[in-house]
């Protein structure tokens, strides 16, 4: 597949080790070679559906959304993720295209080009911008193996000398904040929390854990670590206080109902014992006193006990799930509507949509992982030619249902076993199966043919109507944001156009 005369796999087993290291230059330089030119075609396609309709700037899903959906589909990324891709190859293309050509040939990477491109986002002049993108094309590859705080202050200093009222230093820090949970990446029962918060809240929050940490009697088997941790989740379900762990009925901090397990709705769908799985007791403790005594081994059958899956978060560990229900959460059966008729309504009954969310767990298109929980319930054969039935149903998150809806390029077709084929407006087609499919079949069972509906031509007439509008358009928020940060820069700016003392 690639001519460039490195090293394979196949020859690393016997290259010396000066080989190897060149192989990991070499390929790291047509890595960055293949990425400039995804994003170069990404960019042509920017440009040739860039000129869409203009009654549509202000639909909520505008004509971004909809290229950001083919480049979703094309890459099986997330929407944000493909919208981010169509920002860095329009960019490379129109602003920094001396800096896209280093790209291209491979002499600088993906990370210093994300860098370059996002701190001269705020370079309105044109002038100025061609300076910058000269400036940095010429000193990009000898800013040499920098850290990225170094590397951004290198940039840095090339934007001031260009456009001081450019720099994304002022309060930036500040304008950072946020937190965030890594449900995708969630394993084991667990989920990655990081954040950036105002010092004083920083300070507030590690406070107040460290109370409710303090809180349970000595015979809790949790470390320190492990209840700041749980009081964090009994924070964020409304408990001013932390449940003890010791399991003695006497112990003053263990007689609350668990709130955790209030706030918490657990779709279970595995065999009965999973409800009443025993505890874990090595889920709590030293992680040094695992080592003696590891993971348990599985049944005499070889089949570990069934486990949940959090809808937007991850695998639920059975003896957690156990706890959880045993500290009140509320557990709903799913039924599965195999062979059910179609119901009358348009709005699916409360078992019907139940069973569609465990069955989809995600959004239904290409590339979206928006939990079932936060999506609409679509039909896929629109009411009333596609009946409210199970094989006609799946989940949508908003904007892929505006898309779907009022985009007419899209369109897709939906088999009984929840099976979903996307044919995309340049006809590619893209199958999504739903999430359940590999943690519970049983949910992926078809549920019945349905009589072929005709087909309906949509009407060539307005249909954005209906459609939730912006504000702004994309174009004019933009630019707002763009002046409001070079604005933070004015005193900087006024600094350096002083005249000098002499």
């Amino acid at each position: 597949m690639f001519d460039t005369g490195l090293l394979g796999p196949e020859d690393l087993a016997i290259a010396d080790d000066s080989m190897v290291v060149a192989a990991i230059t070499g390929w790291a330089c047509v890595e960055a070679a293949a990425s400039a030119r995804r994003l170069a075609a990404i960019a042509e396609l920017v440009r040739r559906r860039a000129d869409g309709p203009t009654d549509c700037a202000q639909w909520s899903c505008d004509n971004w959304d909809s290229m950001a959906a083919e480049v979703a589909a094309a890459l099986h990324v997330s929407h944000g993720m493909a919208s981010g891709q169509m920002y860095l190859g329009v960019a490379l293309r129109h602003r920094l295209p001396k800096v896209a050509a280093l790209f291209v040939e491979g002499a600088i990477g993906a990370r210093l080009v994300v860098a370059i491109v996002w701190r001269t986002d705020l370079i309105k002049d044109e002038a100025a911008l061609a300076l910058a993108d000269a400036t940095l094309a010429e000193e990009a590859i000898r800013f040499g193996p920098l850290s990225m705080a170094k590397t951004e202050q290198a940039i840095d200093a090339i934007v001031d000398r260009c456009d001081p009222a450019a720099l994304r230093r002022t309060r930036a820090a500040a304008r950072g904040r946020d937190v965030v949970i890594d449900s995708p990446h969630s394993q084991d029962g667990t989920t990655n929390v990081w954040g950036t918060l105002y010092s004083t809240d920083a300070a507030v929050l590690g406070r107040r854990l460290s109370q409710m940490a303090d809180g349970v009697c000595d015979e809790d088997p949790r470390t320190i670590a492990q209840r700041r941790a749980d009081a964090l989740g009994a924070l964020a379900a409304g408990a001013d206080r932390l449940v003890c762990g010791c399991g003695n009925a006497a112990c003053p901090a263990g007689v609350d109902v668990d709130r955790r397990a209030r706030s918490v709705v657990v779709h279970v769908v595995a065999e009965e014992s999973a409800l009443t799985a025993a505890p874990d007791l090595h889920m709590s403790g030293e992680r040094e006193a695992l080592a003696a005594d590891p993971e348990p081994d599985p049944p005499g059958d070889g089949i570990k006990p069934p486990t949940g899956w959090m809808v937007g978060g991850g695998v639920v560990p059975a003896p957690l799930l156990a706890e959880l229900i045993r500290g009140g959460a509320k557990v709903t059966p799913v039924g599965l509507p195999v062979n059910a008729t179609a119901e009358p309504c348009y709005r699916p009954s409360a078992a019907l949509e139940r069973f569609i969310r465990c069955r989809d767990l995600t959004c239904r298109f290409p590339g979206c992982d928006r939990p079932a929980e936060f999506c609409d319930i679509d039909h896929t054969v629109p009411y009333p030619l596609g009946l409210t039935h199970a094989s006609n149903l799946k989940c949508l998150c908003r904007k892929h249902h505006l898309l779907k809806t009022f985009w007419t390029g899209w369109s897709d077709a939906q088999w009984p076993d929840g099976t979903v084929v996307w044919t995309a407006p340049t006809g590619q087609t893209y199958t999504t199966r739903p999430g359940s499919r590999l943690l519970f079949p049983n949910l992926c069972l078809p549920t019945g043919e349905l009589p072929t509906a005709p087909t309906v031509e949509r009407p060539p007439g307005p249909r954005g109507i209906m459609m939730p509008r912006r504000r702004r358009t994309r174009q004019q928020d933009r630019a707002y944001r763009i002046d409001a940060e070079r604005a933070l820069n004015a005193a900087h700016v006024a600094e350096r156009n002083k005249p000098p003392p002499f």
